[in-house]
């Protein structure tokens, strides 16, 4: 993912299942990612900012979760870094209640396009905000876990947080 035009903000924190590095725009949360994620962005020229207002909210909301004292984040997200289908897609994602999954078939159907699985499928790999836009919570449709690029043992252990599985 580029993040052309726009000066980044970041930080890494610790998590129980490995470390996050937050981006953030000016007022908005622009990325979260797993280390090791599939799709890292390029990070060069990003300006190292844990006191930036966004990211200890982030932070702060994201240690919450994991403590099992949140399901919701409250949080100004700025994905306008993907094409207008990858947007809608994780838009979508954010309508995906804590607790509950679906599948990438249900998403395409409910984007008005059910032959678009495979696309759907590529969006939500390429979702630049991890755990927070809930990427996470999609299954095959046979309910299998499914490619995560954060790994399949962290979709795992996040929808045991959230009590899915």
């Amino acid at each position: 993912m580029k993040f052309k035009n726009t000066t980044l903000h970041s930080c890494t924190i610790a998590s129980p299942l490995g470390a996050v590095t937050l981006a953030a725009t000016d007022a908005s949360l622009a990325g979260a990612w797993f280390e090791h994620q599939r799709h890292w962005p390029d990070t060069r020229g990003w300006q190292d900012d844990p006191a930036h207002p966004v990211l200890r909210e982030a932070a702060a909301q994201l240690a919450d979760y994991f403590a099992g004292r949140r399901q919701h984040f409250d949080l100004p997200l700025d994905l306008s870094h993907g094409t207008a289908f990858q947007q809608s897609v994780w838009q979508a994602l954010l309508a995906i209640p804590a607790g509950r999954t679906t599948s990438y078939g249900a998403i395409s159907a409910g984007l008005g396009n059910p032959a678009a699985v495979r696309a759907v499928g590529s969006a939500v790999g390429r979702n630049p905000i991890s755990v927070i836009v809930p990427c996470h919570r999609v299954l095959g449709t046979n309910g299998s876990l499914t490619g995560y690029a954060g790994g399949l043992e962290r979709k795992s252990a996040l929808l045991e947080l959230e009590g899915a599985l």
